[in-house]
């Protein structure tokens, strides 16, 4: 029909059963559990989620297509309490439901807010209602944790390079809904482009295809040609599957961080430059380079911490795009420096004992004396003053009497901190006798 030719090339490709949904192989496979619900159709409350693109709302189809229940649709964003108590209502009603069970599709539930999650608990936990929630959202972290544990909770993945060539191919061969009754040309290498420039999202691969075919004129022989120009001018540029506000945020942070305590420059520059590009916050971005800086690399080279301190301090007067280049020096230097946590484990113990054990007192030879009363009484009285004896180190107790054998800092034998360990071990050596 001529009103399904202006529906968006996405749409029109949806799958229409199993066979033709294309990736999420390890929920929908040939023997797989949500599969199988589906082809059974015993359903149970399901929240997907996942980036763009990937197939959520397209599996949701699939259910309402083979499904025997009565099902309904509401987008989170334009729906209310009021949306939901009516569907409960007609569910609930034998004439409206024909004694059916109702599955209701929430897309983008994350954007309801706790009352309106509250309203569904009740149903979704007596079966009234079988939910399944799409969510580009980590639901352990946006969805009520009731809700989340009287639902299973599956995430897809994005798609392979191999998905969106396969999905590209059959929109540009199918003569029902896609392209088949056009002449077009289209290189292997050119797919393989679309593909790896969508980042995993399959809508946007089919969105920069149909750009490319309305917007390219057929040649002499009425075949359109679409080559590697045509795909850059229509996608313009990669991509990028990253929320800067969503939980992309915090998995590429933390590879950020761990490739920098890892020692990788390469894979560090890698996700700072992915943060970078999806407008993550410089300084942000600065404040987790210093923190590594003193928890990963620490007094094996102390200067690591000085320079993302400076990186830090210069990028709030530069800012972007030249704080990118400070960011990567900084970042750089922390993955290349040699590693230790030794302060970090020192304070911790530190702090543990502090909140845990009695500790004793400051022993009364190092506490402060401003007034000469509180020397008859014995405060600083017995101090030894370290600048007056060889070496400017003298042998006295500085731990309180409770945990005096106490050893909190342990140098390791990498870069800096071996010169620390030589120090103390010659502190030890040369205040033995005294």
């Amino acid at each position: 029909m001529e009103s399904e030719k202006l529906q968006p090339l996405a749409f029109r490709m949806c799958p229409r059963n199993l066979d033709e949904y294309i990736g999420q192989e390890h929920i929908i496979g040939k023997g797989k559990m949500l599969r199988r619900m589906i082809e059974a159709d015993r359903l149970s409350s399901v929240i997907l989620f996942g980036p763009p693109g990937v197939g959520k709302t397209a599996l949701a189809r699939l259910i309402a297509n083979t499904t025997s229940s009565n099902f309904k649709k509401i987008n989170a964003v334009i729906a209310g309490v009021a949306d939901i108590k009516q569907i409960v209502t007609d569910a609930q009603n034998p004439i409206l439901s024909g004694s059916k069970r109702t599955v209701l599709f929430i897309d983008e539930i994350h954007r309801f807010n706790k009352l309106q999650q509250d309203a569904l608990l009740p149903y979704v936990e007596d079966g009234t209602i079988i939910l399944i929630g799409a969510t580009t959202e980590n639901p352990f972290f946006e969805v009520n944790k009731a809700l989340v544990s009287r639902s299973t909770v599956l995430q897809l993945k994005p798609l392979s390079t191999d998905n969106i060539i396969k999905l590209l191919k059959n929109a540009i061969n199918d003569k029902e809904r896609g392209y088949g009754n056009y002449s077009i040309e289209i290189s292997d290498e050119t797919l393989y482009m679309m593909a790896e420039m969508s980042s995993g999202d399959g809508r946007n691969s089919l969105k920069a295809l149909e750009l490319a075919v309305s917007t390219t004129p057929p040649n002499s022989e009425g075949t359109i040609v679409i080559d590697k120009e045509v795909i850059s001018d229509c996608m313009q540029k990669k991509f990028q599957v990253f929320d800067k506000n969503g939980e992309n945020h915090y998995d590429n942070i933390s590879a950020m961080i761990k490739s920098m305590r890892g020692s990788d420059p390469d894979a560090t520059i890698h996700y700072l430059a992915k943060a970078l590009e999806a407008g993550e916050d410089i300084e942000f971005l600065a404040r987790r380079i210093m923190i590594c800086a003193s928890e990963d690399v620490g007094l094996a080279n102390p200067n690591a911490l000085l320079v993302a301190v400076a990186a830090f301090d210069a990028i709030r007067s530069i800012g972007m795009p030249e704080a990118r280049i400070l960011l990567s020096e900084a970042a750089i230097c922390v993955a290349t420096s040699p590693k230790s946590n030794a302060s970090y484990l020192a304070i911790d113990q530190a702090l543990d004992d502090v909140r845990n054990i009695d500790t004793g007192t400051v022993p009364m030879h190092i506490r402060n004396a401003p007034a000469e009363v509180m020397s008859e009484l014995g405060y600083k009285v017995g101090y030894k003053y370290p600048h007056d004896y060889p070496g400017h180190i003298v042998k006295q107790q500085y731990l309180p009497d409770a945990i005096v054998d106490k050893k909190y800092y342990n140098p390791t034998e990498i870069g800096y901190e071996k010169k620390i360990g030589e120090y103390l071990r010659w502190v030890d050596a040369n205040t033995s006798n005294q």
